[in-house]
């Protein structure tokens, strides 16, 4: 009995381990940048620039294969994805509009269909989700 439960526990704690990495990958790409950059017509951008985000998502790539090969594609899309919500939110959150609550959503649902696309083109290339019949 002890061994039926080993397996959940461990793909739970691979998901917090997982949703753990994404929130230092964000804080290490994203984390520092807090500034909006206001250009001579006075329009302003940021306060990320294009490459910190290519950066976060290819640093969240790395893993990917490893996670998704050992503990299956839902504990690499729900803990990469649990991950940079709580980041965007917490990163966000001092702002005054109440708006970030709409930013973090998106950031929800984007990672949510990347990490879905990412996990099921890994377990295809696999071959985990094909299970033997016999």
């Amino acid at each position: 009995m002890g061994r039926d439960l080993a397996k959940p526990v461990h793909r739970v704690l691979a998901a917090l381990v997982t949703a753990l990495l994404a929130s230092g990958v964000w804080a290490a790409w994203l984390g520092w940048d807090q500034h909006r950059d206001v250009h001579p017509d006075g329009t302003t951008t940021g306060p990320y620039a294009a490459w910190q985000v290519v950066g976060l998502v290819l640093t969240l790539l790395a893993p990917a294969y490893a996670i998704v090969a050992r503990y299956g594609g839902a504990v690499y899309v729900l803990g990469t994805t649990a991950g940079l919500g709580a980041a965007a939110g917490y990163d966000w959150s001092d702002d005054a509009s109440g708006l970030f609550v709409i930013g973090v959503g998106l950031v929800v649902a984007g990672s949510l269909a990347a990490t879905a696309l990412v996990s099921t083109v890994i377990t295809s290339m696999t071959g985990r989700g094909n299970r033997r019949r016999t």
